[in-house]
């Protein structure tokens, strides 16, 4: 896939800027009647889109439908249900020593925003993001990862047929594209991506204090106590670690199970995994690929440590691994210090709740945390640990709900989004005071006559 050049690109921006300055975005009439236009698009590309999921990825027309396009149809249909109520103006209280003023929040769009996306929900996570982008008013540019090329043709299909590129526009291209574009001045950027090239972004923003959205990844733990239901927490922690072949952010990364219970966790787990795909894995439509030579050749590397009790199966051409499950697995292991994003599940076992909480406290923070257990103990251990965001007795399910903010923090990322969480993240919350003149106290004014009443009053 072609390099977008440097003067396409600033054409680009410049035309979006006067756009913008038209103050047309700012109608909600003008977003809501976009927003609408946008589900309308997906819903025609659905095959195309789903075709494209398929040959970029090998998923089945279900888990592209389900992983990606339902939560952006979701999520527009939330936009236009709420956004009305979220763009009013908010009144706030005012204290005292501003009576009789009032107070009030006033949403306002960033501008012209950027939007980078990754490859391994290559559809959800550039699209999800537009949604707010549209619903708080703003312009944008977006750039899709040219590793899932088809996904990235189909996807500057819609664009193009659906907007103006004044209005919203696609890029494509590789790292030369994203190299001239962060040397652009934005008014928001939206990354998706590796904590590598988030800190890449970051830096890029800061030449113009441009504010960021960094939604990351990391070592997302799986803890398992004694008590869990071992039934159920197999079931959902093949099917959190499956989805995508693993290449998902929040996937559960490893396995903190405890001692007592391990082997028989083990081994329901990889039960479990035949019974959604069969023993055949590699048969089954319904098991994703890695994306790249390059990808499964580092993962490939990762299953030299500990011992394979479930898979270990790879296939270069197909590039194919199949669902792995790894014991005996030390903390110094290299599979421990890089985030796996695919199918490989290792496991670490422990004795005291302790161990886990300091294992975890001493490691970057993740971008997910599950627990199976008791909700006592869950309460526990979620109060002596962080993460963006996590389940208690499931896996990944957080993300699905727009009521919910979702996002990293520390090391996965910064800001957050779905839901009004959205429209937020692409809107400037400005605080105005409004301050009648048919009185005039003179408390603030020098020489400060009253400053004994108004040390009191503040």
């Amino acid at each position: 896939m072609g390099e977008t050049s440097v003067g396409t690109i600033e054409t680009m921006l410049k035309e979006q800027r006067k756009f913008f300055a038209s103050f047309q975005t700012r109608d909600i009439k003008f977003r809501l009647e976009n927003l609408k236009k946008f589900k309308q698009a997906i819903l025609k590309y659905e095959t195309k889109i789903t075709d494209a999921l398929w040959a970029d990825l090998h998923k089945s027309y279900e888990e592209a439908y389900l992983t990606e396009i339902s939560i952006v149809v979701q999520e527009i249909d939330n936009h236009i249900k709420n956004l009305k109520r979220w763009s009013k103006p908010k009144c706030v209280a005012t204290p005292i020593h501003l009576l009789p003023s009032s107070s009030k929040i006033v949403y306002e769009p960033l501008g012209v925003s950027l939007i980078i996306a990754p490859w391994n929900y290559p559809f959800q996570l550039l699209m999800n993001s537009l949604v707010g982008s549209i619903s708080a008013g703003n312009c944008a540019i977006l750039k899709p990862s040219p590793y899932t090329e088809n996904t990235a043709k189909v996807m500057e299909e819609l664009i193009s047929e659906t907007f103006k590129p004044n209005y919203i526009a696609l890029v494509q291209g590789s790292r030369k594209t994203n190299e001239i574009l962060l040397q652009q001045r934005f008014d928001c950027i939206f990354f998706t991506g590796s904590p590598t090239v988030g800190k890449v972004v970051m830096r890029a923003a800061a030449e113009y204090l441009t504010p960021v959205v960094l939604e990351l990844g990391g070592k997302s733990p799986c803890v398992v106590d004694k008590n869990a239901n071992l039934d159920v927490a197999a079931k959902r922690i093949a099917w959190g670690k499956t989805i995508n072949a693993g290449q998902t952010c929040i996937a559960p990364d490893y396995l903190f199970v405890h001692q007592s219970v391990k082997d028989a966790l083990i081994e329901k787990i990889a039960q479990q995994i035949e019974a959604m795909f069969g023993k055949e894995i590699q048969k089954s439509k319904y098991f994703p690929r890695i994306v790249n030579h390059q990808a499964f050749e580092r993962l490939e590397k990762l299953l030299k440590d500990g011992q394979i009790k479930f898979g270990g199966t790879t296939d270069r051409a197909e590039k194919y691994i199949s669902p792995t499950i790894i014991d005996n697995i030390k903390p110094e292991h290299a599979i421990m210090h890089e985030e796996i994003f695919g199918p490989i599940l290792p496991v670490m076992q422990f004795e005291n709740i302790n161990e886990v909480v300091n294992y975890v406290n001493a490691n970057e923070k993740p971008l997910a945390f599950y627990y199976f257990g008791k909700n006592k103990q869950a309460k526990d251990i979620l109060s002596k640990t962080t993460s963006g965001g996590g389940c208690i007795n499931d896996t990944l399910m957080h993300v699905t709900n727009h009521h919910l903010p979702f996002g990293g923090v520390g090391n996965s990322g910064l800001g957050k989004y779905h839901g009004k969480d959205s429209f937020l993240a692409f809107s400037n919350q400005r605080g105005i005071v409004s301050t009648p003149t048919w009185i005039d106290l003179p408390l603030k004014y020098v020489p400060f006559k009253y400053f004994k009443l108004i040390k009191k009053i503040i």
